[in-house]
């Protein structure tokens, strides 16, 4: 019988569900045995099983099932080099840097020993030996912002690891986005230039709106939404809809470029307003067929 987690709890909510999958968890069993199909927990389910497909099952019996006819799912971890091959430096520890599967920027850089090595490729979230309180940390098991470990690569001299992981929230404790984010020394000032890669830009974006309803500013627009509420924001997402099949009737492809940007912006409003993260939306568009 494979391991997952039973879920009981009629209170729960799709916030609980993704909490239980990021802390670790492969799958979830719903037990539905008292359930309506018009019940909240019911619904909930339902709902759940759309998101994650692969990780939501009614029954232990319908888990086997699926594994039955999925099996290079029930073992998901290749270890191709043993950790007694690893070079380590004189605490018994080797370098681990974390980096977003996605975006591919750098997010932190902590030790690993053999124990949170271990323990990383048996639970799947990235684990590491905390030199300071002389113990292992699981990353986000305080502050929730977990790294789900998607793949480790040992560098040519195996004295690095390379972790690439899907990070929940910041990875640094300040609340950056990265732990690297204070500049020593730029060379003819080409970091100043912006990137025009799209995932960085609409997440650069993003980030900025979430910050504005953290932390107002005065004169803002982005507060102006915020502060006249979901009404105004959805008021202003439907214009841009609006001004974006107009501008497409235009031959010149400049007007609808200036339209579907502004759409974007405000549709992010909408998302920081509504708790949606691109991350989100992403899985679930690669769900779809």
């Amino acid at each position: 019988m494979s391991e997952y987690y039973l879920l009981e709890n009629t209170d729960a909510s799709f916030d609980d569900v993704k909490h239980i999958l990021y802390s670790g968890e492969k799958y979830i069993v719903f037990n539905l045995n008292e359930s309506k199909e018009d019940s909240s927990f019911y619904k909930l389910y339902s709902y759940s099983k759309e998101r994650f497909p692969e990780k939501i099952f009614d029954s232990a019996e319908a888990l086997e099932e699926y594994l039955a006819e999925h099996p290079e799912n029930t073992e998901d971890v290749i270890k191709e080099i043993p950790f007694s091959e690893f070079k380590l430096n004189s605490d018994g520890l080797i370098p681990c840097i974390a980096q977003d599967y996605e975006s591919g920027e750098v997010l932190m850089m902590a030790y690993m020993n053999e124990e949170s090595y271990n323990k990383t490729l048996e639970t799947g979230l990235m684990t590491y030996w905390s030199r300071s309180r002389q113990k292992l940390w699981t990353k986000g098991e305080e502050s929730g912002h977990f790294q789900k470990m998607i793949s480790l690569t040992i560098d040519c001299d195996k004295d690095t690891i390379l972790a690439k992981v899907d990070q929940t929230g910041p990875a640094c404790h300040t609340g950056n986005p990265t732990c690297f984010f204070t500049p020593l020394a730029i060379k003819d000032n080409s970091g100043d230039a912006k990137s025009k890669d799209i995932y960085h830009v609409l997440k650069e974006v993003y980030d900025v709106i979430a910050d504005r309803k953290v932390n107002p500013r005065e004169g803002s627009y982005t507060n102006y939404l915020f502060d006249n509420g979901i009404d105004k924001i959805l008021k202003k997402v439907g214009e841009e809809c609006t001004e974006i099949v107009i501008a497409a009737k235009n031959p010149d492809s400049g007007e609808i470029k200036y339209e579907m940007a502004d759409f974007l912006y405000h549709a992010m409003v909408l998302m920081v307003e509504k708790g949606v993260t691109w991350e989100e939306i992403a899985e679930e568009l690669a769900n779809r067929e």
